[in-house]
């Protein structure tokens, strides 16, 4: 997906912390690890702020997961903007710093597309931004304001790795907020 600086203005002051749940079995002595969960902090500076939680899926889609967690782990996140708004499709953020210009930040390698995992691009789910060669993502992400499902497949597809389980209505608020 090719940025376009649609700009939203909303600072991905992303207080990105992850964090991997268990639950206790039913009385015996084991013990069930729930999906990792990161939490994201979206403020535009302008009222329009919030947390969003993400649910990984780390068995279907273990490279990209990790390699999410990994720029959550090093803060790679935090002060980046979500720079693209495409009405009724995505919104996508994790590349470009903060600043009157943003810039583009430095990334780890790309990983490799992992598709066909059964995972949809389905509204509120979270997918890996990539350029026209397939294993080209690195940090970008995009989250679906719509269902996208023709994603599943189309240039050989966009990675879903997890869902949008709480915030949904702050992906909302900042996709109304006037630019700035």
């Amino acid at each position: 997906m090719k940025p376009a600086f649609t700009r939203l203005h909303s600072l991905f002051a992303l207080a990105a912390t992850a964090a991997v749940l268990s639950a206790c079995g039913g009385g015996g002595s084991s013990t069930e690890t729930l999906p990792p969960q990161v939490t994201m902090t979206l403020s535009n500076g302008a009222g329009v702020s919030g947390d969003i939680v993400i649910t990984l899926e780390p068995t279907k889609t273990p490279v990209t997961t990790a390699n999410f967690l990994a720029y959550v782990a090093s803060g790679f996140y935090n002060n980046t903007i979500i720079h693209r708004y495409a009405p009724g499709f995505v919104v996508q953020g994790g590349g470009y710093a903060t600043g009157t210009t943003p810039t583009l930040k430095a990334t780890s390698a790309p990983i490799a597309l992992e598709v066909g995992k059964g995972l949809s691009n389905v509204q509120w789910s979270v997918a890996m931004a990539r350029t026209n060669v397939l294993d080209s993502a690195t940090s970008q992400f995009f989250i679906n304001l719509a269902n996208n499902t023709a994603l599943d497949t189309s240039g050989g597809g966009y990675a879903v790795f997890g869902t949008v389980t709480s915030g949904t209505n702050v992906i909302t608020a900042i996709t109304t907020a006037p630019c700035s």
